[in-house]
């Protein structure tokens, strides 16, 4: 598939729902990440991102309006030895515990599915990055919406492109019940040189009324540090 454009395909989409973006910077010396959230319902966009030791967390913006914590309250990033794990749930926590039990991503991912949330199911989606800048990603989905039958797909980039990134996020687009993410992550270009570049461009493509919070890091794969931006929704930027 030919690369897409990453602001048009963004803002094509009114409702993604939760998506993580892997790749490597046009010069080809940093490994890409970024994840954001959506959300329709006032306990979903009650929430953002804050700074942990090893990553970030979701948590209620105001705690008097949270309804109800599961599925929405979790660790979207953790690092782990050198390796980023990027997820829409608390399968982050399962992958990190794998890693450290000497087991891997996939081995992980085969011990969970997608989330009980009637009708829709909501895929679980995975990524890691490593410290050599290679990645993976994982969508566990329902067959069709039958919850009795679970799919685990499987994407691994060894060499990563510069300038070229994958997306994957948990929804096709708006409805009722969410139509689940179909195919192989999509291509994208990245042409952002910095990760406010990318988080400035990621903001303004996602539809204004769903979005939540965003995170973006910019990893220098010969030095290992770091470049993060996290923004909210209201208002409390990182």
């Amino acid at each position: 598939m030919k690369p897409l454009e990453l602001a048009p395909y963004i803002s094509g989409n009114a409702y993604p729902g939760r998506g993580i973006l892997l790749g490597r910077s046009a010069d080809g010396k940093k490994a890409v990440i970024a994840y954001f959230i959506m959300g329709r319902s006032e306990n979903s966009r009650n929430r953002v991102f804050t700074v942990t030791e090893d990553g970030i967390r979701t948590e209620a913006h105001d705690p008097a309006k949270m309804a109800d914590p599961s599925l929405i309250i979790y660790h979207p990033v953790r690092v782990y030895e050198g390796s980023t794990i990027v997820t829409n749930g608390d399968q982050t926590d399962t992958i990190r515990d794998s890693l450290a039990e000497g087991h891997c991503f996939r081995r992980a991912l085969m011990t969970r599915t997608f989330e009980p949330d009637r009708p829709n199911y909501t895929p679980r989606i995975s990524g890691i990055v490593q410290p050599d800048g290679s990645y993976k990603l994982s969508i566990l989905k329902s067959l069709d919406g039958n919850p009795d039958c679970a799919c685990r797909y499987f994407f691994e980039y060894e060499a990563p492109q510069s300038g070229l990134g994958h997306i994957i996020h948990t929804y096709m687009g708006d409805g009722s019940p969410l139509p689940s993410f179909e195919g192989e992550p999509r291509p994208v270009k990245l042409e952002a040189a910095s990760a406010a570049e990318l988080s400035a461009l990621l903001w303004k493509s996602l539809n204004d009324e769903n979005k939540v919070s965003l995170f973006v890091r910019f990893i220098d794969l010969a030095t290992g540090e770091t470049d993060t931006v996290i923004t909210n929704k209201h208002g409390e930027d990182a």
